[in-house]
């Protein structure tokens, strides 16, 4: 590979002239600008980023741990950390934990050696990696919370309300008419799932009956296999509309219905959670609790920027978004 000082050689001028004319064109003359770049055209230089990154003392990448890359929802959330990257200059490296904290603790640990400009993480566990997470900061790099809380206030977070979209969708059912409910969602130690659940319980009240049917994963699987639990049940102890906890399952409800005859809304309204593209394009439209997903990742990816450009000012802080329902074919009211 050709170096630095053999373009500046080809091309008569300074290793620094060089230099300028990669980082800081303006300040050399067009004649000697266009000198430079036929020798770098010439010679076929590339500049070596790792080596201009370790002079700087600073990686110019974010790295991003993603809960859960098979779930469209995060996928629209790196949309918004790219497009905040791109605009700073800087690279992204995506990783997926795949809701396995083994897998992310190793993947903490390599960034912790490669010391990128900041991290992005949606945690597997809100309150288990504190510790690796701390290593982290006390290396000097920023950490932000993504669709999580930061509980010790151990950094910044952004987050949506959970709680009202649970609130959301179950007076919304309410409002279209029907007062037994299942919410089909799991695990439970994960935030999401149970804020999810408890602001569905908490706006049933007394009005309606609840019924939980425990999942091991948010996927389409584990939402047939809940569609198949819920077809299964006398009539009579059926519930009318199930809230899932996220559109993945609520699809996989949809498909189980599909497949057995059994009519939507008619015989079964469904409400997902996270309003992904696949919502709005399923065979009946779904009714989804819409989280802004892009700037979610947007403003996460903004505030790791903040820190790592001033990291002794800078002021931690937990940005809450608020979900809002949007109404599809799904949950018609039962008596339209």
């Amino acid at each position: 590979m050709s170096s630095i000082k053999e373009v500046a050689r080809l091309a008569g001028v300074s290793v620094g002239t060089v230099s300028n004319v990669l980082n800081r064109p303006e300040t050399v003359a067009p004649d000697t600008r266009l000198r430079v770049r036929a020798a770098i055209a010439r010679l076929g230089y590339v500049r070596n980023g790792s080596a201009r990154q370790l002079r700087a003392g600073r990686s110019r990448t974010i790295g991003v741990v993603a809960l859960d890359l098979a779930n469209p929802f995060f996928i629209d959330v790196l949309r918004g950390v790219e497009t905040a990257a791109q605009q700073a200059g800087l690279t992204v490296m995506v990783f997926n934990s795949n809701k396995d904290a083994a897998r992310e603790a190793g993947l903490l640990d390599t960034f912790e050696e490669q010391r990128p400009l900041g991290v992005l993480i949606t945690p597997v566990n809100d309150l288990g990696e504190e510790e690796r997470l701390s290593k982290l900061i006390a290396r000097g790099i920023p950490v932000v919370r993504f669709d999580s809380s930061a509980p010790h206030s151990r950094g910044c977070a952004v987050a949506v309300d959970d709680v009202l979209g649970g609130r959301l969708a179950g007076r919304h059912l309410l409002d279209q008419g029907h007062r037994h409910i299942a919410f089909a969602g799991g695990p439970f130690t994960v935030r999401q799932v149970r804020q999810r659940h408890d602001g569905l319980a908490a706006a049933l009240g007394t009005a309606g009956r609840l019924t939980v049917i425990p999942l091991p994963d948010l996927t389409v699987a584990t939402g047939r296999a809940a569609g198949e639990e819920i077809a299964t049940l006398p009539p009579a102890d059926r519930p009318t509309a199930v809230f899932c906890a996220n559109d993945l399952v609520a699809i996989g409800v949809l498909q189980e219905m599909t497949q057995r005859g059994l009519r939507v809304p008619d015989d079964l309204a469904i409400l997902g959670y996270d309003d992904i593209d696949f919502a709005a394009a399923a065979a009946v439209p779904l009714s989804s609790i819409r989280q802004p997903r892009e700037q979610l990742g947007h403003t996460a990816a903004l505030m790791v920027l903040e820190e790592a450009n001033n990291p002794v000012g800078h002021e931690h802080r937990q940005v809450i978004f608020q979900p809002d329902l949007v109404e599809r074919a799904s949950t018609r009211r039962i008596d339209a």
